[in-house]
């Protein structure tokens, strides 16, 4: 089992097909829906994931609830070769559990979009504990170095 950093395949394809959107006003083409799920060691979440599931998924309770949180978007810019977004820093409190990683995806139902599509999934380089406090995922700068989803030529 292994959680591999990366842009799922089917996202692309369904990103070419305008099923997402990252406006930060959300309803253009119709209302996209992040959300960010924590899994344990023993998932597997690469590059042909293609939907969120519960599996390994860490399990509710403990300050977690299963189908994690709702994300919200920083919106999107370019600079001159790159257009990016990033999502903002998203806390469970009162948290006791261990992740290894996570999954970002889409929980709109738009015609034509996977149920749950997925848009990335994100090692941690370890598991990540912790007991009775806060577990913050702090995402990187929104901009053409950093942002999490980066699309250059």
């Amino acid at each position: 089992m292994a959680i591999t950093s990366c842009l799922t395949n089917t996202f692309k394809e369904e990103l070419l097909q305008g099923h997402h959107s990252f406006n930060a006003s959300g309803d253009t083409p119709a209302g996209s829906a992040f959300k960010i799920a924590l899994y344990t060691s023993s998932a597997t979440l690469d590059t042909t994931t293609t939907a969120y599931t519960a599996t390994n998924e860490v399990a509710s309770g403990g300050g977690y609830t299963t189908a994690g949180e709702d994300l919200t978007n920083t919106g999107v810019a370019k600079s001159t070769v790159t257009s990016y977004t990033d999502f903002s820093d998203v806390s469970w409190t009162s948290a006791s559990f261990t992740a290894r990683g996570c999954l970002i995806y889409n929980s709109s139902t738009i015609s034509g979009l996977t149920t749950n599509a997925t848009v990335c999934a994100i090692d941690f380089g370890g598991d990540k504990t912790v007991s009775s406090g806060t577990f913050t995922i702090q995402f990187p700068t929104n901009d053409s170095s950093d942002a999490i989803i980066r699309i250059t030529s």
